[in-house]
């Protein structure tokens, strides 16, 4: 005869202490739950409305600065510490902790144009309208000690970038040319040129810590490599970049932004087009700046606008803007991924989240898993048009959404026109010509 006995074990349905949750065995066969999915539609439709109304991206406005802010540049060990330049010459250090400005000095004549730390956070390099790079302390003097640079070096010509090697003590200049300088020297070690009479912009690839790239003002984006003595190659477009960054995380991307109001992503193998073109903003777009994961990139627009990007795709997932904020100038991505800094033509420095809706300060467990849980939701339904609809939707000053409204009117009229032109031509004469290759003239190498 069998005998069946009950089995149990306590540690599936006994607290461990009288202030746990109570246990409670779930059976996850989906035939036993029907309503499963219009449970998490539901919460997911739920939890959609909550991000939007949760949506405060603005933290502080830090002022003292009594020009507009023109550079800003991140402490390479540091999360607290911004350096910010402006366009009367003067440099503050600022303490984000506690939101206050901690040490002035008066570096330039005229506009600071770039600034850098250098890679190990002990003291950072300037450049201005005075044809002078100059490298300060990190640390503030000591009383009674006047504020004096480490080092001087007066150039020829006026720089109008600037950006430090992420291992070495060699940094690049740009103005008339693209020099590379080592610290030890007053003059530089390599000067490259390619029949352009002014560049506005150059970085370090921060993978491969070899490769510089630079805007020049013929509309090109040039690439170098330091062990060689000539430019790499290259991209001419129809219209001028402004600023270039590379992405930290993949070695042979690189975005720049255009006057053409948009931004475009290259792999630096295939120039002939660009990757993405990403397009929203409605006027110039003068700088930007990675998130240190590489997943997504910042913009500072003419059009008083900041907005954020995915690197893979055509159109912003958030925009910021306020009333008092003009024209952004410079704008930077925290070492923690969490803030973006940004500096504007009426002498303020802005502080935002970069994930509008994320609470900040320390999460308990159950809140960390409830926001963990309505992210996965999010992600899951994200395609139904209800939800699509309230997750994508964001009030625009009227201005810009005039403008973005027109600017739509006109691509539809080109398209319409281009499409009519082509009926009418003999077949093959008008090509079909992509969004992406349009706006690239050639590549020379």
């Amino acid at each position: 005869m069998k005998v069946k006995v009950l089995s149990r074990n306590p540690d599936d349905y006994v607290r461990e202490t009288k202030l746990d949750i109570q246990r409670v065995p779930r059976n996850y066969d989906p035939s036993l739950h029907p309503f499963e999915v219009s449970r998490e539609y539901t919460r997911a439709l739920n939890a959609t409305k909550l991000e939007r109304v949760f949506a405060k991206p603005f933290l502080a406005s830090l002022d003292g600065h009594r020009d507009g802010v023109n550079c800003l540049a991140k402490h390479t060990t540091n999360l607290s510490t911004l350096f910010s330049g402006s366009c009367d010459g003067e440099v503050k250090v600022w303490n984000l902790t506690k939101r206050e400005c901690v040490r002035t000095l008066q570096a330039h004549e005229g506009f600071v144009r770039g600034m850098v730390v250098r890679y190990c956070g002990t003291s950072f390099f300037t450049v201005g309208d005075d044809k002078t790079i100059k490298q300060w302390k990190i640390e503030a003097p000591a009383y009674g000690e006047e504020e004096e640079p480490l080092n001087t070096i007066l150039g020829k010509t006026v720089f109008t970038g600037l950006d430090h090697h992420r291992k070495e003590g060699v940094f690049a200049t740009c103005g008339q040319q693209v020099d590379v300088w080592d610290e030890q020297r007053s003059s530089p070690i390599r000067s490259f040129t390619w029949g352009v009479d002014s560049f506005s912009a150059v970085r370090f690839n921060p993978v491969e810590t070899e490769l510089l790239a630079s805007c020049a003002s013929d509309r090109s984006i040039v690439l170098y490599d330091m062990r060689e003595p000539a430019p790499l190659k290259k991209v001419i477009m129809t219209m001028r970049s402004n600023t270039v960054c590379w992405n930290p995380m993949e070695a042979y991307y690189f975005t720049c932004s255009n006057e053409d109001y948009n931004l475009y992503t290259y792999d630096m193998r295939y120039l002939d087009k660009p990757i993405t073109v990403h397009m929203d903003h409605v006027s110039a777009v003068l700088d930007l700046d990675y998130s240190p994961t590489g997943k997504e990139f910042v913009s500072a627009s003419f059009d008083k606008t900041i907005r954020i990007f995915p690197k893979d795709g055509g159109h912003s997932r958030e925009v910021y803007h306020t009333k008092r904020m003009q024209h952004v100038i410079c704008i930077k991505w925290s070492a923690d991924n969490k803030y973006i800094l940004s500096g504007s033509d009426e002498m303020n420095i802005r502080l935002w989240k970069a994930n509008a809706a994320e609470k900040l300060g320390v999460l308990a467990p159950r809140e960390r898993q409830a926001a963990n849980y309505s992210q996965k939701l999010k992600e899951k339904y994200q395609h139904h048009p209800q939800i699509k609809r309230i997750a994508n939707h964001r009030h625009l000053p009227k201005i810009i959404y005039h403008q973005t409204r027109e600017q739509r009117v006109m691509k539809e009229a080109r398209r319409k026109k281009e499409r009519n032109v082509r009926k009418h031509s003999r077949p093959g004469t008008v090509p079909v010509v992509s969004e992406k290759e349009k706006h690239v003239v050639t590549v020379v190498k």
